[in-house]
Formats: C-alpha cells, structure tokens, sequence
C-alpha cells in the first residue's frame, strides 16, 4: 500500500465526518443520523458510489437546510470529499464507508428523505442484474429507509442500464415515475442540479456522451 494511502486511512480514522469500522458511532449510527452525526433534524439525503465525494459536498453547499451522506467502500475516494468538506466548514455533509449491499444496517426505515443513485457499474451481463444499484432486489432494500413521499434520483452514461431500470420502475404499481429524459442537459431539468458533477460525470459529457436522468418514488 502506498504512503499516500496510509496517510488518507488515518486521517479517515480521526476525521469526524467519517463513519467507518473501528468508530464506536459505526455500530450505534442506524436510526440515530440526525442526533448522533449532525445535531439538527434537517432531512437526510443520501449518495450511493459516492466516489470522491465532488456531488455529495456539492449539494451540502447548495442545501445548507439539509445533511448529506455519500457512501462508498474505498477509503481513498472518501477521503477526498471528506478534506473537502472539512477545509470548507461544511458541517452537514458526512460520508459512510460500507458496501451499499450492507445499507439497511446503517438507516432505519423512513431515515432518508432522499436517495441519490450516480453513475454506478452497470454490470450488463444477465447474470449479473442482481448487482445493478437499480435491481428488484436493490429497491426492496431501499424502500423501507425512505420516508414517505422520499425521492430517489438516478443518473448514468449507460443507456443499456437507463432502460432497464426505466422499463422496471415503470412495470411496478408501487412506483410512481416523476420525471425522465435521455438528454439531461438539454432538458429543463439540469438547472436543477446546479452544475453540480460528478468526475465520471463530467468525464462522460466532455466525450460528448448523453447523461440520463429519471425520478420516481415509492407509493
């Protein structure tokens, strides 16, 4: 392991806007966000395969009134945006270090208010469908942690994954489709998120690659 990445892991190991094993707040912090991690009771938003952290500490600049949880399994990526964030004084953004199969240990049910779903793998084998971020068996797993009304935002380059999670979403009763589209930022909806991107992101748009977008929420 290289010298950097020593120095990134032990600075996660004391940055306090990090939750990771070995942190006392890692077994107790499902249920207990609001009074454990941010003292306030603003409405949690969460990011899944946050990466470097560029959208999560991006929307805790936009959206002071709300907290902001990125999370991500590599110790390095995460501790970008946790510098960011900290060199910055933005005190509602946080950042989670687990695997997303592991997320309904971490939040309790109705804990988030929004989930935000970027750019992630898009696994395009059939065989590996149940590891898509957008599965039937991702879904179940996210329901329950949203309040009602709690809306999920899914963003991806890949159009063979877009429409499979578009023509999912659209098959089941218990989602309501809010919005979609196939061309992001030609479309009404991009101001929306304030320039706000990711470096996968900005590296699909600046190759000339559509970004899609689609909103929907449980019903």
């Amino acid at each position: 392991m290289s010298r950097k990445k020593l120095v990134r892991f032990a600075e996660n190991e004391v940055n306090p806007n990090v939750i990771q094993a070995g942190k006392p707040i890692f077994e107790t912090i499902k249920g207990h966000w609001n009074d454990s991690q941010f003292q306030n009771e603003n409405p949690i938003v969460v990011e899944l395969a946050c990466g470097r952290g560029e959208f999560t500490v991006g929307l805790g600049r936009e959206y002071p009134g709300q907290n902001f949880i990125g999370v991500d399994i590599k110790g390095s990526r995460i501790w970008k945006g946790s510098s960011t964030a900290t060199a910055e004084a933005i005190t509602n953004v946080a950042f989670l270090r687990t695997q997303i199969q592991q997320l309904s240990e971490f939040f309790g049910d109705g804990e988030i208010s929004e989930l935000w779903i970027t750019f992630p793998d898009p696994f395009p084998r059939d065989g590996d469908e149940k590891r898509r971020l957008t599965s039937p068996k991702f879904l179940e797993m996210y329901k329950p942690m949203l309040k009602t009304g709690g809306i999920v935002h899914f963003k991806t380059d890949n159009t063979g994954l877009f429409d499979y999670s578009l023509e999912l979403v659209q098959s089941r009763s218990d989602i309501e489709v809010l919005a979609f589209t196939h061309d992001f930022y030609q479309s009404e909806m991009k101001d929306d998120h304030h320039g706000i991107k990711t470096k996968y992101e900005k590296l699909f748009s600046d190759k000339g690659e559509k970004i899609k977008y689609l909103k929907f929420r449980f019903v």
